[in-house]
């Protein structure tokens, strides 16, 4: 289908959906790398009024990755449930902004219709959509997922508190969970991503998480962010796995530069539930994104970045994960330039993976050669934050001495707390104050005192 748009006396034509989708996405420097934004200024704003015009079932005939040709395609044609769809199958894209901006798209309807709506149609209403407009959104979805605790309920923000080393040392890494866990993060999950992909050294880490976590009588859950096949093997060798981890795409082929399929994720997935860790709920997938991937793997298929992050949250919906990660700062620059590009694609990402219903986090980050700095980052914590963003990292200093990128600080959660008011996951406020790092009103106590006594119970 082609779609033309007329500004004044000039006249654009974009041939396909896929290419009117790219030239309506706001600026970033990963589409001008891949050849496919829009020219000027003035050919973006007449793909946005052109797509404005696009009725959302035309995005169930027009696919932007072929069927044939794309196993993800073929997860969102032949999973999206009709039913949910008809409440919103008349609309355009631009009535279907207007609409969820209207008081008639409430957090029950918005639950509802969830299913029905695609990651392109998500991607394109969120082209049309103002950085107000996605955290309005954004705030109204509420998504609540379940494992050792309850993630994502309203007026409340978790911490994946991630205790990174660059040689994976027991004793560095125990430090630092001390570190966050005396600053009140760790709800989420404490999570580490490993130096090495040595197994008898990720078995190692994923037993000394599981020991921190029964020693202290603690509930949250642990993850060790390696490999889906790595995790499976742990798993057969009896290891006491919680979430099973992966990053994923929003093409078949990123996938593959990945090492992993559907099948391998759905293989991987049962392996996590036939453990049965959890106590509260199941939910045992550990999912993270990012806008650039397809990219950097030569597997874009001439799609924008924004719409192919959409399409990774279908796959990460297939498996009904606890969390979901879009990682928004961390390829670099020549994916998202500057501070004002990963602000955006930060609002981006989380409005798309809460209207299509997911537990959606955003690891507010930058690589030190991007032109963005910690500023930048306090304008998108707070921005995500009053948006309802689910979770948020928790990296000692902000600065990840493994990973080697800038991120958000124990300190950062406690100031959006401070903030907005917003409390933790409900069992561990408990166990906060059962162990008497919070009082009462759910504050972080003087924890001088208290640092011996937990280390204790470590070393015990």
């Amino acid at each position: 289908m082609i779609f033309r748009q007329a500004i004044g006396t000039q006249s654009y034509v974009f041939a396909t959906l896929r290419e009117l989708l790219a030239k309506a996405t706001p600026p970033r420097s990963g589409d001008r790398l891949a050849g496919v934004a829009a020219d000027t200024a003035e050919e973006m704003i007449a793909a946005r009024m052109a797509l404005a015009d696009v009725p959302l079932r035309q995005f169930l005939q027009d696919m932007v990755v072929p069927y044939e040709d794309d196993e993800v395609t073929r997860l969102i044609v032949d999973g999206h449930d009709l039913l949910a769809f008809m409440p919103i199958s008349s609309l355009t894209v631009g009535s279907f902004r207007d609409w969820l901006l209207s008081d008639a798209a409430t957090p029950e309807v918005l639950r509802g219709v969830a299913p029905g709506i695609t990651p392109e149609m998500a991607a394109a209403v969120s082209k049309l959509m103002r950085n107000q407009d996605l955290i309005l959104v954004a705030k109204k979805c509420e998504v609540i997922t379940r494992f050792r605790n309850t993630i994502g309920l309203r007026g409340r923000m978790s911490v994946r508190l991630q205790p990174n080393h660059p040689f994976d040392d027991v004793r560095g890494i125990t430090a630092s969970i001390l570190d966050g866990l005396m600053l009140g993060s760790g709800d989420a999950c404490i999570g580490i991503n490993p130096a090495s992909d040595d197994p008898a050294v990720l078995g190692g880490l994923v037993r000394l998480l599981d020991e921190v976590i029964t020693k202290l009588d603690m509930p949250t859950q642990s993850c060790v962010l390696t490999h889906v096949t790595t995790s499976l093997d742990l798993i057969n060798q009896g290891a006491p796995v919680d979430l099973v981890f992966q990053s994923i795409a929003g093409t078949e082929a990123a996938n593959k530069s990945f090492g992993i399929d559907l099948a391998i994720l759905k293989e991987a997935h049962n392996a996590g539930l036939s453990l049965k860790r959890g106590t509260l709920g199941q939910n045992v997938m550990y999912f993270e994104t990012g806008q650039g991937s397809a990219l950097s793997a030569n597997a874009h298929h001439g799609v924008d970045q924004q719409t192919l992050e959409a399409r990774a949250y279908a796959v990460a919906r297939a498996f009904d994960p606890l969390l979901v990660n879009s990682v928004v700062g961390f390829i670099g620059p020549e994916y998202l330039y500057d501070g004002k590009e990963i602000i955006r694609a930060g609002l981006e990402d989380h409005f798309c993976g809460k209207l299509l219903g997911l537990p959606l986090g955003v690891d507010v980050c930058y690589t030190n050669h991007a032109e963005a700095d910690q500023d930048d980052m306090d304008n998108l914590l707070t921005l995500l934050a009053a948006a309802g963003v689910t979770f948020v990292m928790g990296v000692p200093g902000a600065d990840d001495v493994m990973l080697n990128y800038q991120s958000t600080s124990f300190h950062d959660a406690l100031y959006i707390r401070d903030l907005f008011g917003l409390k933790r996951a409900p069992e561990f406020d408990d166990w906060l104050q059962r162990v008497g790092l919070s009082g009462a009103d759910l504050r972080i106590r003087d924890r001088d005192g208290l640092l011996p006594d937990l280390a204790a119970r470590l070393i015990a």
